[in-house]
C-alpha cells in the first residue's frame, strides 16, 4: 500500500470510528428483584429514561428474589463482573456498608454527573437508613415501603364485620380472623408476609420495643438479639395457637402469602405497602388499615420502619459510565416521577416534594388509606427502638428466624423455645460474623 493510500484507509478508518463515537450508547445494567405490577413499573422507567437522551442506555435485568438477586450480585463482583446498579433489599444494607470498596457513595456518583447531591429533599427516616453514622448517603433509596393492613371488603361483609372500621390492633386481628372462619366467610382469618419483617423487626419498632443492643444495630455492631422478651413470646403464641386451626395460615418466608389473600382464602393480610399494584391489577374489593399494635406495649404505635430496597452502585466503572448512573437517578428523582412511582406501586415517595404533590393533587382523598404507611412512619420522632434494624448478617439472622418460626408453626416448639433459640443461635452467628 502507498503513502497515499495508507492516509486515504486511515482517514476513512477515523471517519468510521468518529461517527460510531458520536453515535455510540453506554449501557448502563441495573440488576432488580421486582415482580408483577412492580417489574412493569421497572421496564417502564428504563424506557422512558432511555427515550428522554440519547447518550445512555439502562438495561434492567431480573435476578430473582431480593435474596437471589443480592447474592448474584456479591458472585459477580467476585467474578469481577458487577453489573453497574443492583437493587439491594434493606437487610441487604449492612452487608453492602461492610463492603468497602465494592460500592460508590451515592452523592459521589451524583456529583460526577454535575449535580449536587441534598439529602434534605428526602424523607428524613428514609435518608437516615441508608446513610453511614457520618450521615453520608451509600445508596439510592428507590422503592421504600412500610408494612400495613389489607382485608377483603366482600369477604369482610359476608363475616359482619365492620368495613370502615378495620382492627387497629393484633387482638382485634385475632377476633375478626376467628369469625370470618367460623361464619364461613373464607377459609382463613389471617395470612401474612414475612414474619420476620413485619412481625418482628416492625413489631419492635411499631411497639417501641428493642430489638437488640446498640440500637439495634445501628450503633455498632456487636448487637445482642432481645426478641424473647414477653411480649414478643405472648405475640408470637398467640400466632402459633391461630394456626393449629388453620385461622391464620402461614405462606412463606417472603411475599408468597399473596397469592392466598389474592385467591380471597383469607380475609386479612399484612404486607408491604408496595404490594399495592397487585392487588388493584386482581380487581379486588380491597381496604387499607394500618400495621396493628400490641395495646399492651406502653408508648405503642410508635412508628414504623422502611423495607423495600435501595440503589447500589458498584465500583470500578469507568467516568462515562457513572455520569450514566447519575443521569438515571436525577432522572428518578423528578418529582413527577417519584409521585407516579407512588401512587401507582405503592410505595413511598421518597422526596418531600412529591409527597405534597400528591397531597396537593388530592389523591389520598380520593384513595382513602394510601396516606397510612407515610403516616405510620413519620408520625412521630424515632426512638432508639425504632430507627430500624441493621446486623452485617442480617439475611442470615432472618433464615434462623425463619427456620425456628417454621418449627414452631409446625406445633414442634412453643414460642418461648422459637425466640430463645433465635437469640442463642442468632448471637452466636453476629459474632461469627464480626470476627470474635
Amino acid at each position: 500500500m502507498s503513502f497515499q493510500g495508507f492516509a486515504a484507509g486511515l482517514a476513512a478508518t477515523f471517519t468510521l470510528l468518529s461517527s460510531t463515537s458520536a453515535f455510540a450508547v453506554t449501557e448502563i445494567s441495573w440488576w432488580h428483584a421486582m415482580t408483577g405490577a412492580n417489574s412493569e413499573v421497572v421496564e417502564t422507567l428504563s424506557k422512558e429514561f432511555n427515550e428522554s437522551q440519547s447518550d445512555y442506555k439502562v438495561v434492567p435485568v431480573f435476578k430473582g428474589t431480593y435474596p437471589e438477586t443480592l447474592n448474584a450480585g456479591i458472585a459477580a463482583f467476585r467474578a469481577k463482573q458487577p453489573p453497574h446498579i443492583m437493587q439491594v433489599f434493606d437487610v441487604g444494607t449492612g452487608v453492602m456498608m461492610a463492603a468497602e470498596g465494592a460500592v460508590k457513595p451515592v452523592a459521589e456518583i451524583l456529583s460526577m454527573g454535575g449535580t449536587a447531591f441534598d439529602k434534605s429533599q428526602y424523607l428524613p427516616g428514609i435518608a437516615a437508613y441508608y446513610s453511614k453514622p457520618d450521615g453520608t448517603m451509600l445508596s439510592f433509596p428507590y422503592n421504600s415501603s412500610s408494612p400495613i393492613l389489607y382485608f377483603n371488603k366482600d369477604i369482610f361483609e359476608k363475616a359482619g364485620l365492620d368495613v370502615n372500621n378495620p382492627p387497629k390492633t393484633w387482638p382485634e386481628v385475632w377476633e375478626a380472623a376467628k369469625k370470618i372462619k367460623t361464619s364461613g366467610a373464607a377459609p382463613c382469618g389471617y395470612t401474612s408476609t414475612w414474619l420476620t419483617w413485619i412481625h418482628t423487626e416492625n413489631f419492635a419498632a411499631w411497639n417501641d420495643l428493642q430489638y437488640g443492643t446498640m440500637e439495634n444495630g445501628l450503633a455498632g455492631t456487636d448487637v445482642e438479639l432481645t426478641v424473647n422478651s414477653p411480649v414478643f413470646v405472648k405475640h408470637f403464641q398467640e400466632l402459633a395457637d391461630l394456626a393449629k386451626d388453620g385461622t391464620f395460615k402461614y405462606g412463606g418466608r417472603t411475599s408468597e402469602a399473596k397469592q392466598i389473600f389474592l385467591a380471597g382464602e383469607c380475609g386479612i393480610f399484612t404486607e408491604s405497602s408496595g404490594g399495592l399494584g397487585d392487588i388493584v391489577k386482581s380487581g379486588m374489593n380491597y381496604g387499607i388499615g394500618q400495621l396493628p399494635y400490641d395495646p399492651e406495649a406502653p408508648n405503642a404505635p410508635q412508628n414504623t420502619i422502611p423495607g423495600g430496597a435501595s440503589l447500589w452502585v458498584f465500583a470500578g466503572k469507568s467516568d462515562e459510565e457513572y455520569k450514566g448512573v447519575a443521569a438515571f437517578f436525577t432522572f428518578l428523582s423528578q418529582t413527577s416521577i417519584q409521585a407516579r412511582l407512588h401512587q401507582v406501586s405503592g410505595y413511598l415517595p421518597v422526596t418531600l416534594a412529591a409527597y405534597e404533590e400528591t397531597k396537593k393533587s388530592g389523591f389520598y382523598e380520593k384513595n382513602p388509606g394510601r396516606e397510612t404507611p407515610i403516616t405510620q412512619m413519620l408520625g412521630k420522632e424515632p426512638t432508639a427502638n425504632s430507627k430500624g434494624v441493621r446486623l452485617v448478617n442480617l439475611p442470615q439472622v432472618r433464615d434462623i428466624e425463619n427456620e425456628e418460626y417454621e418449627k414452631m408453626l409446625a406445633g414442634d416448639q412453643t414460642a418461648q423455645q422459637a425466640l430463645d433459640n433465635i437469640v442463642s443461635r442468632g448471637n452466636a452467628a453476629i459474632q461469627q460474623a464480626i470476627g470474635n
